[in-house]
């Protein structure tokens, strides 16, 4: 898709002068825009409704009451096109120490049940948020479940694993009997590739997926694929420390995030899977 200088025009920033493509994601057409006020970051969905960025809105100002997030600017619709502007940083360096205890700030910020007050409707994986009391009956029935069902659909899925899968969906409701899980603010897609540091060093999360769960869910999600340091964990656990036996249940969200790269990416994560479900 191009911009063209009438449809920039109709955007509520002064004077658009140019806007040069960068990298957005998978789901996201993304701009670097020169306005007469200096520079900002523009995502784009072509002929797409108009609530399709409402999720990340909420969730970035969710966020934002306990760390750094970009500013949210403007958000809409042009010509059918849905649009979010969102303040432009500029990016340097940072302490893992910081970002460990800025996550576990906002993993302070509670509710009183577990889900979110809007869903996540965006991108091949719909993520349903509806209020529940028990952890446990939400992650079941509104992550796992669903990415089963839905490697079922897609070849994906056989018979070895599903009896894996019902041992481990099992072992999930006993270790979390009895146990107190707080309905914990979550960024809900905690990669290296969503934080960063501003060029002052400040951490700063982006593009999240927010609800209300087990902190030890985000925990996981730090675990697989790299980008947080020892200091990170330290600084984390300095502020709020992990409840005990917190390691033994990391694989358990871990299956989570690989379930949904099975359903993605297809079977080079079936291995993945497998090691996790054969673990019980």
């Amino acid at each position: 898709m191009e911009l063209t200088a009438a449809w920039l025009a109709q955007l509520p920033l002064p004077q658009v002068t140019a806007a040069i493509p960068v990298s957005g994601g998978d789901i996201n057409l993304a701009f670097r825009l020169t306005t007469s006020e200096g520079p900002a970051f523009l995502l784009v969905q072509p002929q797409t409704p108009a609530s399709f960025y409402s999720h990340e809105v909420a969730g970035l100002k969710a966020l934002g009451q306990a760390v750094n997030v970009p500013e949210v600017l403007a958000t809409g619709s042009i010509d059918g096109d849905t649009y979010l502007v969102l303040e432009f940083l500029e990016t340097g360096h940072g302490s893992q120490y910081d970002l460990g205890q800025a996550v576990a700030r906002v993993h302070r910020i509670t509710a009183p049940q577990f889900g979110f007050d809007q869903d996540n409707l965006v991108g091949k994986l719909p993520k349903h948020n509806d209020w529940q009391d028990d952890w446990s009956t939400f992650y079941l029935q509104q992550r796992l479940d669903p990415l089963v069902q839905r490697a079922q659909q897609h070849g994906l899925w056989n018979e070895q694993r599903q009896t894996a899968y019902d041992r481990v969906r099992q072992n999930i409701l006993t270790e979390n009997d009895g146990r107190h899980i707080v309905p914990s603010l979550l960024h809900g897609d905690l990669w290296s590739g969503n934080y960063l540091f501003t060029d002052d060093g400040t951490p700063t999360l982006i593009d999240p997926d927010v609800l209300y769960g087990d902190r030890e869910f985000d925990i996981a999600m730090t675990t697989i694929f790299g980008g947080f340091s020892a200091d990170f964990y330290k600084g984390y656990q300095d502020s709020y420390p992990f409840d005990a036996g917190y390691a033994d249940r990391l694989p358990h969200y871990q299956l989570y995030y690989l379930l949904a790269h099975l359903n993605l990416f297809g079977e080079e994560y079936g291995g993945a899977v497998n090691e996790i479900l054969s673990r019980g």
